[in-house]
């Protein structure tokens, strides 16, 4: 059954826009990220959900279970506060912030300033993106790319409208014209409807990353975690246990995992399922080799573990994920 931007959480719909409907959500919420018990909810995996808004002193929303799918914030005018575990920052004007899923965060006019208006987009992130993103990686999954040059800001405005049509696109008649920013949620139904205004993300993704000057790493973060964090990026696949890592940047088990999930609000053992989902969904993209092939070369011993833990971050299934984003020339 096909999602309205009537049905989203009010969190997903501005609240002066005659198509918010009264912001209640009635879906499961084991799909919005949210258990129930405290905070705001998000759009359901699988989806891509964009606005723009322009909110004024007071607004904040708070997550404290994370969300399903990722969320990108392009501010265009005032000022916001994002937090996502303990990592924070500030946008203005020119600033992209992109907050991972299943991390605690929140977002909010920043305090003093009279309004924030921005652009903001959940959905699944194309695995290829996190070499973009990551040299701006803050921790907790937060990425801030605050130094976009100011001759490619116009450009992304105009990606951020184009992906706005495009996600309303039924497919069945030319797409609608791109059109000045305004207060509706445009929720993308069709594949080709997704899959161009995921394009349209993609732009600005490369457009602010490849002209914007990297963040400095987080102060304080350990070296030793910092290593840890390379070692299982650089081979997801590989057979990585708590003791495996700690002994590669010369640690304790114990004081090793301590440190890094204070320092990354996540244990050593969730930071690598994460990467291990984000290798085997870039294989699904460019490769044609089988689900069970894919599972084992990310480290997955069990398929059946692999299916469940992928459909959980991904929203679908892998076989539906490589139909929908995988190289049709692959």
């Amino acid at each position: 059954m096909p999602v309205r931007a009537d049905g989203l959480p009010d969190t997903a719909a501005h609240p002066d826009s005659k198509d918010a409907g009264d912001g209640e959500y009635t879906g499961s919420s084991a799909n919005t990220g949210h258990t129930g018990d405290g905070g705001d909810p998000a759009p359901p995996p699988g989806l891509v959900v964009l606005g723009h808004f322009d909110q004024p002193p007071g607004y904040g929303v708070n997550r404290p279970h994370g969300s399903a799918s990722w969320l990108f914030t392009w501010t265009t005018a005032g000022r916001g506060l994002l937090w996502q575990g303990g990592a924070r920052t500030t946008a203005g004007a020119g600033d992209l912030v992109v907050l991972a899923p299943g991390v605690p965060h929140g977002y909010a006019v920043e305090p003093g300033a009279p309004h924030w208006q921005f652009w903001w987009v959940h959905c699944q992130a194309r695995p290829s993106w996190a070499t973009w993103l990551r040299p701006y990686g803050t921790g907790d999954g937060m990425y801030a790319v605050t130094s976009a040059p100011a001759g490619v800001r116009d450009r992304v405005g105009t990606a951020f409208r184009r992906m706005h049509a495009d996600a309303r696109w039924t497919g069945t008649e030319a797409p609608p014209d791109a059109s000045p920013p305004n207060p509706q949620v445009a929720v993308a139904h069709g594949g080709a409807a997704r899959e161009l205004a995921l394009c349209a993300l993609e732009e600005v993704v490369l457009l602010t990353t490849a002209g914007a000057r990297p963040t400095a790493p987080r102060p304080g973060l350990d070296a030793r975690i910092r290593r840890a964090q390379e070692l299982i990026d650089a081979d997801p696949g590989a057979p990585h246990t708590v003791r495996s890592l700690a002994g590669g940047v010369a640690l304790s088990p114990s004081r090793f995992a301590h440190l890094f999930s204070r320092q990354l609000g996540q244990s050593p053992m969730r930071a690598l399922r994460e990467a291990r989902l984000r290798h085997a969904a870039r294989l699904l993209e460019s490769t044609d080799l089988p689900v069970e092939r894919v599972a084992a070369a990310s480290g997955f011993v069990s398929p059946f573990h692999f299916n469940r833990a992928f459909r959980e971050r991904y929203g679908e299934p892998p076989g539906a994920y490589r139909t929908t984003h995988g190289d049709p020339s692959g």
